[in-house]
């Protein structure tokens, strides 16, 4: 059984300008303390085609943990737009947040993102090369992708798994899909609740 619980994640400032930090607020359970940090990354994918392009936004690190409820507003800055290629600045894309436990993923939550100009004229004669500055973006903050991974929680090495090859998958799916599974909206705000 999975020590820790994602509860909630609010995406913060959203729709926002390209170069805004992005923000989400992050609400996890830890159902015993964990001795360890855990690991939380943010990734924007830069292109649907290749991982070269994917850039690690932020990595933070939290711990050790004691038993209970706890949040936190993960920020980090955009991304580095001289290593998006031209043909990805605009139209969807996708941010992933992951969390991992003794360098072992176990959970990762993926967002569309639409990049576009708001500036009637810029959308119907766009530059050729992007100009971040007039571009928006708008997380789909009501249907994030999640999935969970088991992984070892004890000390022990029996249930070790590796999960570095199902990134790219998730990707791809999140880029070629429109379904949504383990959040359901919630009535009060922009918030998304683990079913």
């Amino acid at each position: 059984m999975a020590k820790v619980q994602l509860c909630n994640v609010v995406v913060l400032d959203n729709p926002s300008p390209f170069l805004n930090p992005f923000q989400f607020e992050l609400t996890f359970e830890c159902i015993e303390e964990l001795k360890e940090d855990l690991e939380w990354k943010m990734i924007y994918v830069g292109s649907a085609e290749s991982e070269e392009h994917d850039q690690i936004l932020d990595t933070i690190y939290v711990g050790p943990i004691p038993e209970g409820k706890h949040m936190f507003v993960f920020q980090a800055n955009p991304p580095d737009v001289l290593k998006i290629p031209v043909v990805d600045a605009l139209g969807v894309t996708v941010v992933l947040l992951t969390c991992s436990y003794r360098q072992q993923e176990f959970v990762r939550v993926g967002y569309f993102i639409n990049n576009e100009y708001t500036d009637p004229e810029l959308k119907e004669n766009p530059p050729t090369q992007p100009q971040f500055d007039k571009v928006f973006r708008n997380i789909l903050a009501s249907q994030p992708r999640v999935t969970r991974f088991k992984i070892n929680w004890d000390d022990t090495d029996t249930l070790h798994q590796t999960t570095e090859n199902t990134a790219h998958t998730l990707e791809e799916e999140l880029v070629n899909s429109n379904s949504a599974v383990g959040f359901s909206e919630s009535s009060s705000q922009s918030a998304m609740e683990v079913m």
